[in-house]
Order: structure tokens, then C-alpha cells, then sequence
């Protein structure tokens, strides 16, 4: 990636919460970058880390979660800052919240107060991070519900979160993260409890927003469909970590994990027979607050490799010479960097690398 087309860059991320139970890893160790007017989409399934590594960027974390390794480095008009270097409650983080860097929240219910109108919250956003009197806020948040296509803005300003429908709400939460025109547009699982029409129409207004302002977009979801509708590059989290990155089409052409191969395979397909059972992932994902050695896939992989894949972790590797292309795993070559040659000789293809 050219540097200069680059927005955000995350790299070796390790976010633990330390908590009486003990030390939840729950990003360990994520590198990642975002390029200017593209989209990164995060998947996996839920406790993979992909919320939690979208809330370190803003440093919102959560109670007892802290950026204890890495850096988060974004690139602003030729400067670098790295947030994971900044307190969460200092007032330069605060002015980048919302004004450099937005999120749209999984659940707009809770994330909107009951006891304050919309455009009130939206306009809150607008006077903080510029100089606008309260009435250009009002009329600028009646022009942002507007923009995202909120029927009557000049009424719904005035509304309740309880009182719009689900929809409404997260067009409204679009509205209010749109307030301090991003760079970074963070979407949470934007499309959860939203019927199908609903999910298309809020995809495609993030789209529009996008190419009319040219903003990056990171979106976690664990749907597959909505990755592949919105994404340039996607990342496949498990665990706290990546274990595959790809672009979106290289990544649903030549999935390369078991685990994204296993996530392909739980898509349900038009041309399935009718009552024909879907493939599901044996197990769960492991408590993050437990110790996984190895892969920390395998105790769930179909490929699983013992004395190797649950002591060795795997380093991320090109699949088939392609660096945009990369895969934690022990069934190819090079992913056992550092092991001894006996044991690296049980991996697929790589003996004659070693050798």
C-alpha cells in the first residue's frame, strides 16, 4: 500500500481487560491498515475480538480494558499520531472522537439517550467539534437526517431514540457520526436486528456517503454477505487475532483458513434443497480468558496437525507467493518460522523450503 494513501495502520494491537476472574486477551496481536476511501470489513464469529479491536481505535475499550502492546497510528494532513499512545479521557483523543474518527454502534437503542430528542444528541456532536451557533446545529442536524434519508427531518429532529423504528434509529446514528465529517467511518455490526430491505438500504447509504466524501469505512459484521457487499479488503479474526487477510474477492474465490473455509461452508446458497441441514462449526470459541497454545484454532479444525498445531503458533504467511494475501497456518509453507526442522518437516510443502 502506498503510505500516503494510508489512513490508519494497527499494528501488533494487544488489548487485554484484567478483570477478578483474570486477564481476558481479547485482541492479541492484530495488525491491520485502512486506506483512504476504501473499506476493511472484520469477520468472524462473536468473543473473535472484532468489536473490541474497533473500540481500542477510539480508546472506549471498556471497564478494566486497556492497549497494553502495539500502536494505532493515524495519518492526518502528513502527521502521524499514535492513539494507542493517548488517555483515553485527554481532550486530544476526545477532539479526534467524532470529528476525525466516527462509530456507528451495534445497538442504536442504548447508544442513544431516552431522555434527550435526537437532533438535541445530534447537535451536541456539532457544537463540540465546531464553531456553529445552536440554531446552525438545529439546521444542520435536520439537513444530516435528511441526507440519510429520513422522511419530515424537520420533525424527527425533535423525536425520541423510542419513538423511530429500528431502521430510523440507525440512519439517525449515521446521521450523528456523519456530524463532524470523518475520515474514518467505524461501523459496528450497522445491519443487526434489521430486516433484509432495511439491511440493503442502510449498506447502500453507507456506500453513497462514502463516494460523495470519499471516507475510509471499517466495518465488523460476522454476515458474510454484508463483507462481501461492502468491502475492499476483508480480515478474518479468531481469538483475538487475524488469521487470514485478503481482498474481498481473493478472499471468497481462495479461502485458505480452515476457518474461513468453514465460515464459506455455513453460508446458506439459493440452490440448496429445501430442509437440507447447514453446515455448522463444531464447537465454540474458546473463554478468551483462557490458555490456548498452538493454533489457537485447533482445537476446532478438521486439519488439525497434534504436536504441531497445538503447540506452534503460526505466523502470518503468503498464500501462494501473494503478500495481499496472508494466513495464519501450519498447512503451508512458512508458517512455522523459528521451529525445529523435524517438526517443520510434518507441515505440508515446507520441508523443501527448509531444506
Amino acid at each position: 500500500m502506498v503510505p500516503d494513501q494510508t489512513v490508519l495502520e494497527l499494528e501488533n494491537l494487544k488489548t487485554y481487560f484484567f478483570l477478578d476472574e483474570g486477564t481476558v486477551k481479547a485482541v492479541d496481536g492484530v495488525s491491520l491498515s485502512l486506506a483512504k476511501g476504501k473499506t476493511l470489513g472484520i469477520v468472524g464469529e462473536s468473543g473473535c475480538g472484532k468489536s473490541v479491536t474497533a473500540r481500542s481505535v477510539l480508546q472506549i475499550a471498556g471497564a478494566g480494558g486497556k492497549v497494553v502492546e502495539g500502536n494505532i497510528l493515524f495519518h492526518r494532513d502528513g502527521d502521524i499520531i499514535n492513539l494507542a499512545r493517548l488517555h483515553p479521557t485527554s481532550e486530544k483523543i476526545r477532539q479526534i472522537r467524532g470529528r476525525d474518527i466516527a462509530m456507528i454502534f451495534q445497538e442504536p437503542m442504548t447508544s442513544f439517550s431516552p431522555v434527550y430528542t435526537v437532533g438535541r444528541q445530534i447537535m451536541e456532536a456539532i457544537l463540540y467539534h465546531t464553531t456553529a451557533t445552536k440554531s446552525e446545529a438545529r439546521q444542520r442536524a435536520i439537513e444530516l437526517l435528511g441526507k440519510v434519508g429520513i422522511p419530515q427531518p424537520g420533525r424527527t429532529v425533535d423525536a425520541y431514540p423510542f419513538e423511530l423504528s429500528g431502521g430510523m434509529r440507525q440512519r439517525a446514528m449515521i446521521a450523528m457520526a456523519l456530524a463532524g465529517d470523518p475520515r474514518i467511518l467505524i461501523a459496528d455490526e450497522p445491519t443487526t436486528a434489521l430486516d433484509v430491505t432495511i439491511q440493503a438500504q442502510i449498506l447502500a447509504l453507507l456506500k453513497d456517503v462514502q463516494q460523495e466524501t470519499g471516507m475510509s469505512i471499517m466495518i465488523i459484521s460476522h454476515n458474510m454477505g454484508v463483507i462481501a457487499e461492502m468491502a475492499d479488503e476483508v480480515a478474518v479474526m479468531y481469538l483475538g487475532m487475524v488469521v487470514e487477510r485478503a481482498t474481498v474477492w481473493e478472499l471468497f474465490d481462495h479461502p485458505s483458513h480452515p476457518y474461513t473455509i468453514a465460515l464459506m461452508n455455513s453460508i446458506p446458497l439459493v440452490e440448496e434443497k429445501a430442509r437440507e441441514r447447514l453446515e455448522s462449526i463444531k464447537g465454540s470459541v474458546p473463554n478468551p480468558s483462557s490458555t490456548v497454545t498452538g493454533c489457537p484454532f485447533h482445537r476446532r479444525c478438521p486439519s488439525f496437525m497434534p504436536d504441531l498445531c497445538d503447540t506452534v503458533l503460526p505466523v502470518e504467511t503468503p498464500v501462494a507467493g501473494n503478500p495481499e494475501h496472508t494466513v495464519r497456518c501450519h498447512l503451508y509453507p512458512g508458517s512455522a518460522a523459528g521451529v525445529s526442522r523435524g517438526m517443520a518437516e510434518r507441515i505440508p510443502g515446507t520441508a523443501r523450503a527448509t531444506s
